[in-house]
Formats: C-alpha cells, structure tokens, sequence
C-alpha cells in the first residue's frame, strides 16, 4: 500500500473533504553511484562547514537566506510551517475551467487524490461525478513540504486526479527564449502535403504500445561491459531535411504511411478515403469547410462519424457538450456522439 505524500482537507465552498494524495506515476530509470575511475572505490558526499572544513550533522543545518552582503537570515523548518497557508492542510479550489483552455506548458507532475476515510467517500464520488459531467477542472492552491502550488483537479473514471501547474510567471514566453522563431508558413503545396501526413499517421492513444528504450540500452550496454563484450552500436542521427526536397520526403512519408509503414489503432495507421480533402479542409466536393461543420438539418445532411478525423469528432463533441470528452479516444468520440445525437455514421444509416 502507497503512502500518502500529502493530507489534508479538500475545500470547495463550504464542503471540505478529508483527503489523502498519492503519487500517481512511478518513474524507472537506472541508477548509478559515484565511484573513483581506476579503483571502483564509492565516492560520497558530506555536508561540511566552508570555514572550518568540519562535517556537519544533518539536524544541525537549516535553511539561510542570502542578504547579498555575505551573511545570512536563518530560518526554522517549523518558523515556514507557521507561515504555510491554512497550515499546509487545505487545497482550496477557487473555480472551475475547461481545460482545452490550459496550455500543456503549464502541466506538471500528476497525483492521485483518495478521501481519507470510508466516511468520506459519497462526498469524494459527489464531486468527482460533478466534475466527470461538467467536463471541468477545479483550480486549487496547496502548500507541501514548504512550497506552495497551483493545481488542477480533475475528473478520471473512479478517481479524481490533482495536476501540478506552473504559476504564470514560470512559463517564459517562447517569442523571448528563441533565438529566431519561425513565422507561420503561407498556403503551399507542402503545407497540403503536410496535413495529409498527418492525417495518414493517425492513431489512437494506446501508451502500453510504448516502453523505454534507452533504458534497455544501458542495461545491454550494462550486460555487455560483464561478459567483455562490444556495447551495441547507436543508431545514427539522421540527416536533416534539405528545403529544396522537403516536397519529395513528404511525398515518400505519405506512402510509406499509407503503406503500412506505420498502424495506429484498431483500424490502422492510415484514413481511407477522402483524406487528403479533410487535411486540407475540403470535403468531397471541393468546398471549404468540411467535417464539423456538416451537421444534421444542414444541407450536407447528418454528418459520417466514421470519415471524420478525430480532431473533427472533438470539435462536434464540444458543439454537442459531450462530458469526457478530452480523454476520449477516437472510437470513444465515435460512440459517445452516436449516444448524445441519435445519429449514426453516414455510411451505415441516416440518423435515427
């Protein structure tokens, strides 16, 4: 059983839950130590006085802050403690958002949150339903372990999940940060092609489908280093896309795509049909503005479902305000639209 990294007491109006938060990702990586090269000696680190060059105990060192004139303002773990908002013991939401309005920059480490008790958990499943059918986040401040947060609360299917977030003037502006940022590119036939690859190499969201390579690699290399064998060569970087034959590479990632090169999915990687129309926002008689924007009493008639990209189905979803649906898959969207509308792809009968 997991132990809690935080608890406290969930806020909202005059509703507070008693709650305890978990973490909700283990990380996996290889570990090293630090040891002298020739002797295979352990190397440690001490925590020493710069003046006398004495180890210090770990109970006797506390937090300084720099004056900027070569002293120090010495403070309490318990003086912060005194200061924490709410006694660090309260993540108080202050509203709900729509989350397609945050930026994925501001996204930071993911937790799970439980109700402390069995006493608690109609409140816990109250909220968390609310926020499952109202397809919105609660905006919250914490403080843990001397340190305060912004966080999102979120719905997932039997948990509610707190979302780490950086304030505002954490995330630098990328128009200050890069050296020559690029401009939008006009209307171009690689732009077109673009799409279209894009739309070919389209898949859905399966993250069991990926592991960490680099980490098998250092255990080969590991392995290798043993038994007095070579390392496994690296894979070479591959070259970068000249301008002048950017059309050409395109072209090929599109037929190899189309090929089966890549799948994603349970129907594969690669759209039938009227893609490159979709990419390029055509439908399939030449007119602009395809996809969402064929719905039921308009003139094209009820829209197919199954043609649509799933860029296309979220933009019906949200005009229809299906709860969910940001975490939905493509076929999920498919579903969940058929659901709310009463309607069934084109291709397999007009709407009900």
């Amino acid at each position: 059983m997991a132990r809690p990294v935080w608890s406290g007491v969930l806020s909202l109006g005059l509703v507070t839950v008693p709650v305890s938060m978990f973490s909700a990702v283990d990380e996996h990586t290889v570990h090293f130590h630090q040891v002298e090269r020739g002797t295979s000696d352990r190397v440690r680190n001490q925590r020493v006085n710069e003046r006398t060059g004495k180890e210090v105990a770990f109970d006797d060192i506390v937090k300084g802050y720099d004056t900027g004139d070569g002293g120090y303002v010495t403070v309490e773990a318990d003086e912060l403690d005194e200061i924490a908002p709410g006694k660090s013991q309260v993540l108080e939401i202050d509203g709900f958002v729509d989350l397609t309005e945050v930026e994925p920059v501001y996204f930071g480490r993911t937790y799970y949150l439980a109700p402390r008790s069995e006493e608690y958990a109609k409140i816990y499943q109250v909220l968390r339903t609310a926020l499952e059918k109202s397809d919105r986040a609660g905006i919250a401040t914490f403080t843990m372990r001397n340190k305060q947060y912004l966080t999102a609360l979120r719905a997932e299917p039997d948990v509610m999940i707190v979302q780490l977030l950086h304030w505002a003037d954490e995330v630098r502006d990328p128009r200050d940060e890069l050296p020559d940022l690029p401009r939008r590119p006009n209307a171009s036939n690689e732009l077109d092609m673009a799409l279209q690859l894009v739309e070919a190499m389209s898949m859905d969201w399966r993250p069991g489908d990926y592991h960490d390579t680099y980490e098998e690699r250092v255990h080969a290399l590991v392995e290798a280093k043993l038994e007095g064998r070579e390392p496994p060569e690296a894979e070479a970087t591959p070259e970068a896309t000249n301008v002048i034959d950017l059309e050409t590479a395109l072209r090929s990632s599109i037929e190899k795509a189309k090929g089966g090169g890549r799948r994603g999915g349970a129907g594969g990687g690669a759209k039938s049909g009227s893609a490159s129309g979709r990419a390029t926002g055509k439908d399939s008689g030449g007119r602009r503005g395809g996809g969402p924007a064929r719905r039921s009493g308009k003139a094209d008639g009820p829209p197919d479902l199954d043609g649509m990209t799933k860029d296309e189905l979220y933009r019906l979803a949200s005009e229809e305000e299906v709860p969910g649906r940001s975490r939905m898959s493509r076929d999920d969207l498919v579903k969940a639209l058929r659901k709310k509308t009463g309607r069934r792809g084109g291709k397999r009968g007009k709407a009900a």
